[in-house]
């Protein structure tokens, strides 16, 4: 009895992130990728040396997740009170983040409500409609993208990236009005040349094919010679002379290869798009601004809005 005691006591007072894990394990084979990394970053540890995407008056560690600190307590700690300071300090901070960072935690301690284990400790009424609506704030629509007059500038600007593969990839992701990680992601094996296609791997609905312009195209098969073209026989190193091996080369599968990247593909095209833009004079055009300025400017060239749904990847409108 005494020891059946202390092991309940002990599982009592273990921290959330136990079960946090343990609810990671058994729901992950249903979710994507992307939910997946999202429950992965609200969670982390933090402390670790940024290597990109730094901005200016950032500290150099990465924070630690906005779910951290309240999965080092008790699960019978997180309650509505507690959420409700937590909530008022995150949206404080990173409002964007603790949005994502709420409906989260409310999913997992729905389903620790309904776990035997964890029953009697998860407070399912922590994570009510009125905590969120009393500390988020508005979520507001974003709205930044391309005016028509400014087009001229923009395609001047990123033409001249010295980089092709970036340079290539801004003007897809405006011209084909394609998702940040769908275009990153394309391979070789889905751009078909001969029947002018792009099988763009899609988030909802799984994949799905757009048509491949002519200037996209032109676009891509010069990437391509790049690609395909093997590096020197030599290179100088320290003033000499040295082979290059070249028996294991082969072409890069991505369409955007990087040779820096730990994935083999592109990363953040970012940094070189907001040089090309303050360069244009154009301020405040993200890469998802792109995405959005391929809808409006649609409707410039009257091209029917189902038409555009379809290769944007949007859910189909019957109305449309």
């Amino acid at each position: 009895k005494a020891e059946a005691k202390r092991q309940a006591a002990q599982h009592n007072e273990a921290p959330a992130l136990e079960a946090w894990k343990v609810y990671i394990e058994t729901r992950k084979s249903r979710w994507s990728a992307n939910h997946l990394a999202d429950h992965d970053n609200v969670a982390k540890e933090g402390g670790k040396k940024r290597t990109r995407g730094r901005r200016p008056g950032e500290p150099e560690l990465t924070q630690p997740g906005a779910l951290r600190p309240l999965l080092l307590r008790p699960l019978s700690d997180i309650d509505a009170d507690t959420v409700r300071n937590w909530l008022q300090d995150e949206a404080a901070r990173r409002p964007t983040h603790a949005r994502l960072a709420f409906g989260l935690l409310r999913a997992f301690l729905n389903w620790c409500s309904d776990r035997k284990e964890y029953r009697a400790m998860a407070h399912a009424d922590a994570c009510t409609a009125r905590i969120a609506k009393d500390q988020l704030p508005k979520k507001a629509a974003k709205d930044d993208c391309l005016q028509r007059e400014q087009l001229p500038a923009w395609f001047k600007q990123v033409d001249s990236i010295k980089n092709p593969v970036i340079a290539t990839y801004l003007q897809m992701a405006l011209l084909t009005g394609a998702r940040r990680e769908e275009i990153a992601g394309l391979k070789w094996s889905d751009v078909d040349f001969k029947w002018n296609t792009i099988r763009m791997h899609d988030k909802v609905d799984g994949e799905r094919v757009i048509p491949l312009t002519p200037y996209v195209a032109a676009l891509l098969k010069t990437l391509k010679r790049i690609n395909d073209t093997p590096p020197p026989k030599y290179r100088i190193l320290n003033g000499r002379k040295v082979d290059n091996d070249l028996t294991n080369w082969k072409p890069p599968k991505w369409v955007f290869a990087s040779k820096t990247a730990e994935s083999g593909r592109l990363q953040e095209p970012r940094i070189q798009h907001t040089k090309a833009c303050t360069a244009a004079g154009i301020s405040g055009l993200t890469i998802h601004g792109l995405r959005r300025s391929f809808g409006t400017l649609s409707e410039w060239v009257e091209c029917p809005a189902g038409i555009v749904a379809q290769i944007q990847g949007h859910k189909p409108s019957a109305t449309a």
